[in-house]
């Protein structure tokens, strides 16, 4: 989607305000003892009472109001009733339609707070990796720029890019046109318009960030089953600093 105008703006704004507060309240009550599906209801109870959509049901019937990774698992989790444990490594991604307008956010935590050096290394390195690319998003420059971003800071810290999970083009589906790499692509030379609205999701991980799917058709986990975290952000280009629709 492309901005057209400050209505089409408005209304990605409040649906980006109702994804922020939905993945706010998730992760503040992700608890050892708490379980998945617990707060998947969280989020739908959410949704219903604005009159929004969850977006990965009302786009491909996922099994889950929101995704909900843990420990092992690094996207596309499904809600179930498994307690949370202290020092877990879990992922949340909520996205949603709220009136026509789809946004997107994600967020890795440790269950507990009490994150070992290298899980806290891994997480501020991925919050800093997205934060870098959003920051590369400006109109006039070439999409692959957040990717070049992303990467250097991966780099930096020790960490590889998972290249098969990428951001998207959003705003009136959950996936959109153009794929948003984490990594540098030489060839991804297309323009960013101003008005684009896009997601900056960055996966790192201390492993070979390669990807398997489980046998319960969504789940993703790293084959060598290291540790990999993600953050995530709806954004709208501009020609100066993004809009950041999920903050």
């Amino acid at each position: 989607m492309t901005v057209e105008d400050e209505r089409q703006l408005a209304g990605l704004k409040r649906s980006g305000a109702l994804v922020r507060d939905i993945l706010r309240t998730m992760l503040n009550e992700a608890k050892a003892g708490v379980t998945g599906l617990e707060l998947d209801r969280m989020a739908q109870e959410m949704m219903d009472r604005a009159g929004a959509r969850s977006a990965p049901r009302a786009a491909y019937n996922f099994p889950g109001a929101t995704c909900i990774s843990i420990e092992g698992v690094v996207a596309h989790g499904i809600p179930d009733e498994r307690p949370l444990r202290e020092g877990d490594l879990i992922n949340i991604d909520v996205s949603l339609d709220l009136d026509g307008y789809w946004t997107d956010s994600g967020a890795s935590m440790v269950v507990g707070g009490k994150a070992t050096p290298e899980q806290a290394k891994l997480l501020e390195t991925t919050r800093r990796a997205m934060t870098k690319g959003i920051y590369g998003a400006k109109a006039g420059q070439p999409i692959n720029e957040i990717g070049r971003r992303v990467e250097a800071e991966a780099k930096a810290g020790g960490f590889k890019v998972c290249n098969t999970l990428t951001g998207h083009g959003v705003g009136r589906s959950i996936h959109e046109e153009p794929t948003v790499w984490n990594h540098y692509v030489r060839s991804a030379r297309q323009k960013l318009q101003e008005g684009l609205v896009i997601t900056v999701e960055p996966f790192l991980t201390t492993g070979n960030a390669k990807i398997v799917e489980a046998d319960d058709g969504w789940s993703l986990y790293p084959a060598d089953m290291a540790p990999m975290a993600q953050f995530e952000h709806t954004i709208v280009v501009t020609r100066g600093a993004p809009i950041i629709l999920t903050a």
